[in-house]
């Protein structure tokens, strides 16, 4: 399987079995359309631990500590396990911070708007474009020598924070322990952050997909920038893979849905789903990766790769708390800002984080 997976196939294996895996945890209660969703569960992730107060979005969910330490074993079974950072991590702090809040305005990470599509949702073709869009201007930027510079050898050590991040949350999830009278996390009694697949299915799902996409290198962003860039379909065909089965999968269990208005966890502000996604995809494009394969590079040691992830998580604080997220209902009261801003951010990094040389 291994082999498999490291092939020139490699990709294309990965991406079917992470698609029907992700309508597998949506059939055994995850929300509709969302067996996966990075900026949705780091979200979740976010209200349990009291960083946001939104009462319907707070739950820890498994898949993704699941993804880290799927990750982290693979690369330590393979020798892969490489610490290493110091990449202008402020910026990386910044993009993870921005990739989340566009998400959050269209209702989804790249993951989540392919599943969308694959599940009849066509608000998210909007979204799909919208990445695309983003991957084409953070290529523009790529093309003009945009560089956040090297990273550096860091100590065996160092690579070990996320991974016991990933820990912390599963105790926090499986012991609940309390401090004084009240217990240290939140759980949704109702909403999306109430759906959730058994706990230990999810996790067991989180952490063989860390495995699939670590040592296919797996990526939704990646895939889209280096076809367009370089015609390279390597990573493409995971993508593809990932639709199509998930597509099957969905109308075999009856749960393929075709249309606009009454999508789960989806709103129809169709120009706010496409410029969300502008931002998310050039963001994750700048930062070199799609949300999945930040957590991936932070199982594998990339402490750059887990301050993004870290800037995810307060971008989730920052989009709920400020009424910047979308909901069913349309978008926030702050949605149009927070793109924007991120809009500017992005282009500001790309233009001045160049290599002079």
């Amino acid at each position: 399987m291994d082999k498999a997976l490291t092939s020139k196939h490699g990709p294309l294996i990965a991406g079917g079995l992470i698609g029907l895996i992700a309508v597998a945890l949506a059939h055994f209660g995850n929300p509709g359309n969302m067996g996966f969703c990075v900026a949705c569960f780091t979200r979740d992730i976010a209200g349990a631990l009291g960083f946001h107060r939104a009462g319907v979005v707070q739950y820890i969910r498994p898949e993704i500590p699941g993804f880290i330490l799927g990750s982290f074993l693979s690369a330590m079974m393979f020798r892969e396990y490489s610490p290493r950072g110091g990449s202008s991590p402020a910026v990386r702090f910044g993009l993870g911070m921005f990739a989340m809040l566009g998400a959050l305005v269209f209702l989804g990470c790249p993951w989540r708007a392919y599943l969308r599509v694959s599940g009849g949702d066509w608000n998210a073709l909007y979204g799909v474009g919208g990445l695309a869009v983003g991957v084409i201007i953070g290529i523009v930027f790529l093309k003009m020598g945009f560089s956040l510079g090297a990273s550096d050898k860091n100590p065996k050590a160092s690579g070990l924070v996320m991974p016991l991040i990933a820990l912390g949350l599963l105790a926090f999830l499986f012991i609940a322990p309390k401090f004084g009278e009240n217990a240290p996390v939140f759980f949704s009694e109702k909403g999306p952050g109430s759906q959730h697949a058994p706990a230990l299915m999810a996790l067991a799902a989180g952490l063989i997909v860390g495995w699939l996409a670590q040592r296919s290198r797996f990526c939704t962003v990646g895939a889209i920038r280096d076809f367009l860039m370089m015609g390279d379909a390597y990573l493409l065909k995971g993508i593809i893979s990932f639709m199509v089965v998930a597509f099957v999968a969905n109308y075999a269990l009856g749960t393929f849905n075709p249309g606009f208005e009454g999508q789960p966890v989806a709103h129809s502000n169709q120009t706010w789903n496409f410029l969300g996604m502008v931002l998310s995809g050039l963001a994750f494009t700048l930062a070199g990766g799609c949300p999945g394969r930040q957590l991936i590079m932070a199982g594998e040691g990339d402490s750059d790769a887990g301050v993004f992830v870290l800037g995810m998580l307060a971008g989730a604080a920052v989009a709920h708390n400020f009424s910047a997220a979308s909901s069913g209902a349309g978008i926030g009261a702050y949605g149009i800002h927070v793109t924007v801003a991120g809009l500017i951010f992005c282009a500001f990094v790309g233009l001045f984080c160049r290599d002079r040389g």
